[in-house]
């Protein structure tokens, strides 16, 4: 009997329960598997911001032309800021275009887990779904912002040139910068409501310390390389490169890339290790 019983349990399958590793912590076929949920979050964050507005998605190009056409008469004319030799509107509008969308993502994924607390203690699914929802809705807006910089590119005749295969490495760049920030702040969010109120000093600190306004080059040499390790400015730079043919600084783009990279993979680790406390905190 002891035999059979043996033999049994040795031809039956033993499944081992274990804890994950730190570094397994994200399941992405989990992800893969809510794709619906996730879909239907990102149109909802597009459907809800223009609901019941008169100019529906002409606001993604009002707001950021207003600030080019704002940008463009107080430094580009009054201040006389030095771009190169590049008209200033088609400086600004290549700074204004990608920090309005890197800006918009990091307030929404920052407070993407406040927003959807009625969610989050009645169904299970992967709480990543609620930064990233937040990050990638705002790519339509982009797109469509993206039609002032064509604009401008055709107005002053600046044709591409073989720096234009670069941009969807800039693009993804673009997006990965808000992703790394909105992991860390929407963890924050849950227990400290002052990040809602610190992201508006943080993003005008941050809007004036990238090139938007002004061009990289009036950065001291000898401060450039402390200087590009805000992932910011690595972004607009890529931009202007890409889109004007002028040659790509690498040297200077590199640091913000590795920057972006350390503050997603710490994010993610932050994020999985407090996500048990999110529904008995918020």
């Amino acid at each position: 009997m002891g035999k059979s019983q043996s033999s049994m349990l040795s031809e039956s399958s033993v499944t081992i329960i274990k804890p994950r590793s730190e570094w397994h912590n994200v399941d992405f076929q989990e992800l893969r598997e809510y794709r619906d949920l996730f879909f239907f979050l990102v149109w909802r964050d597009v459907k809800v911001l223009y609901a019941q507005t008169i100019l529906g998605f002409a606001w993604a190009i009002v707001n950021p032309l207003s600030q080019i056409i704002i940008f463009t008469i107080i430094f580009g004319n009054i201040a006389k800021l030095s771009t190169e030799g590049i008209p200033y509107v088609v400086f600004s509008s290549l700074g204004v275009i990608p920090w309005t969308y890197m800006s918009q993502s990091m307030s929404a994924s920052s407070q993407s887990l406040v927003a959807g607390k009625n969610m989050l203690g009645k169904i299970y699914f992967p709480r990543l779904i609620f930064p990233l929802s937040g990050v990638l809705s705002k790519v339509v807006d982009f797109v469509i912002s993206f039609i002032i910089i064509l604009a401008v590119l055709v107005y002053y005749q600046i044709t591409p040139t073989w720096n234009i295969l670069f941009l969807p490495i800039f693009v993804l760049y673009m997006i990965s910068v808000p992703l790394g920030v909105g992991l860390w702040l929407s963890s924050l969010a849950i227990r400290f409501r002052d990040i809602r109120f610190g992201m508006q000093l943080m993003i005008q600190m941050l809007m004036y310390s990238a090139p938007i306004v002004y061009s990289a080059s009036a950065v001291p040499e000898v401060y450039r390389i402390i200087y590009s390790l805000n992932p910011i400015v690595g972004v607009i730079e890529g931009f202007r490169a890409c889109l004007l043919g002028t040659p790509i600084p690498w040297m200077y783009i590199w640091p913000g890339m590795l920057v972006s990279i350390i503050i997603i993979v710490g994010g993610l680790r932050y994020f999985k290790s407090n996500e048990y406390l999110f529904v008995d905190v918020i």
